[in-house]
């Protein structure tokens, strides 16, 4: 019996410590598309690498930073919106030859899991999710470091983020000129959401 009213106290404990941390309970953001990059390069006949951006980006998120396996990320960017400040090329890629936008107009990213891992500071994010591209979709993982969260300059409340990754475009059934334009794709991604529920949990600051 006292070893159960330990155990019980030690729960109680630990969650009603919890706000004293700095956590929030889950919350729900917009991604601001204002503040918000997808970089993406590629090399061109081993000679240069072409870089680009997708310039239209919608989403949302739920972000849990006391539980983060609840959190959950929901991201939609039209192909159209793909800039390689060239539009010539920009034409070819939206064509049926790459990316054929006209029968595959949007890329979708839907998460399934989401990890956190802290170090110091710093906090960082392992976001697992169904990526759909060119009619295919794969199981990809995107990493994630917590820039900040805090007050925005709007009297809103906003967290940010940046991670890069690594895709093959061949995964995605674009094997057009796989001798001249490269298959691995880099991909650099920065956002910022604005809170929608302002009033609810504490600040999402990472632990001092």
């Amino acid at each position: 019996m006292k070893a159960r009213l330990l155990t019980i106290a030690t729960l109680w404990l630990t969650y009603a410590a919890a706000p004293a941390t700095g956590l929030a309970a889950s919350e729900n953001y917009n991604i601001d598309p204002a503040h918000t990059s997808i970089v993406f390069s590629v090399s061109h006949n081993g000679q240069s690498f072409v870089y680009g951006l997708l310039r239209q980006v919608q989403g949302q998120y739920q972000l849990d930073q006391i539980y983060p396996a609840n959190s959950r990320f929901r991201v939609s960017i039209p192909v159209e919106s793909l800039d390689t400040n060239n539009a010539e090329r920009d034409k070819h890629l939206r064509s049926a030859d790459f990316f054929n936008a006209q029968q595959f107009p949007t890329i979708t990213f839907d998460s399934t899991s989401v990890t956190q891992s802290r170090s110091g500071n710093d906090v960082a994010y392992e976001i697992t999710g169904n990526l759909t591209m060119h009619g295919v979709t794969r199981q990809v993982t995107i990493p994630l470091k917590l820039l900040d969260a805090g007050p925005g300059l709007r009297n809103d409340y906003r967290t940010g983020f940046w991670g890069q990754l690594e895709l093959k475009r061949s995964d995605f059934g674009m094997n057009n000129l796989l001798d001249i334009v490269g298959d691995k794709i880099g991909i650099t991604v920065s956002f910022e959401g604005i809170r929608q529920d302002a009033a609810a949990g504490q600040p999402l600051r990472p632990q001092q």
